[in-house]
């Protein structure tokens, strides 16, 4: 069931399942808490209360506001911690892998340790030399046709790439809503907002995050050249003994749901050592 929360700038929607300890999800540009379909029901399994966000400007929260930036972001997933009465695990993927280092660096109290899903996370480059890799190369260009001509075509080709491989079962119906969404008014000129603001808000605050971080990249993401050198450069800008870099083969950009199993695996494994030794 769809619930909202109204924060400085408009009303983000979410929605809460299980008992426990709160996890919240925050999905990446373009999407909506469906990304986490398939990871939901078994972190609720496991004996956490999960909380489901949409970003400001995507899924059913609102389409006006006055800041796309990471660090805008982050204040939604504290609010929502703050009135669901955290503290929280928080779980980023893509953009939302940013915002979640600056929540726990600017609220350690709330934030007791964060799991980074393909994260934007540090100051990017294109590679021009990378852009002899086909899977960089095509996925580079449908960003790019994305966000200069806000093509919801060239957002589902970009998509294509991003899920390498053996679809989901549930990838029609997937393409479906995300389709559907970025045809709403005011959804696609949000995803270009935030694909304008840099991740250099983000980088500048993980040397002052305080929680273990996990961060989890997918070896066949097509944006970058080299994922698990993306991961090791984010791990290693945090303090010392914080961070943890884990690698799913075959993986695109989504690996929440392209192998929520592995996911799953790889953060209650999280959860059990490094969260619950800090």
């Amino acid at each position: 069931m769809t619930e909202y929360l109204a924060v400085d700038g408009g009303t983000i929607a979410y929605e809460v399942a299980g008992d426990g300890p709160l996890i919240v999800l925050a999905h990446g540009m373009g999407d909506s808490r469906a990304a986490y379909r398939a990871l939901i029901p078994q972190l609720v399994a496991a004996g956490h209360r999960v909380a489901a966000v949409d970003l400001r400007g995507c899924g059913e929260s609102s389409t006006d506001w006055p800041a796309w930036s990471r660090t805008a972001i982050a204040g939604d997933l504290l609010a929502l911690i703050r009135h669901l009465g955290g503290p929280a695990v928080l779980v980023g993927h893509s953009v939302s892998g940013g915002a979640a280092t600056i929540a726990a660096a600017q609220e350690p109290s709330l934030v007791t340790a964060v799991v980074e899903l393909a994260p934007f996370t540090r100051k990017q480059s294109i590679s021009l030399g990378g852009l002899r890799l086909k899977r960089y190369r095509q996925g580079m260009f449908r960003l790019l046709g994305t966000g200069v001509f806000g093509s919801v075509g060239q957002w589902r080709a970009y998509l294509d790439v991003a899920y390498p491989g053996t679809k989901p079962a549930h990838w029609a119906e997937r393409l479906g809503r995300v389709d559907s969404l970025m045809r709403e008014p005011g959804r696609m000129k949000a995803m270009q907002a935030m694909g304008r603001s840099a991740p250099t808000d983000a980088g500048a605050q993980l040397g002052n995050v305080r929680c273990p971080v996990l961060v989890v990249m997918g070896t066949l993401d097509p944006d970058w050249v080299d994922p698990h050198a993306e991961g090791s450069a984010i791990v290693g800008d945090l303090p010392a003994g914080l961070g943890r870099l884990e690698m799913i083969e075959g993986a695109g950009h989504y690996p929440h749901d392209q192998f929520p199993d592995e996911v799953l695996s790889l953060v209650l494994d999280f959860l059990r050592t490094d969260a619950a030794r800090a």
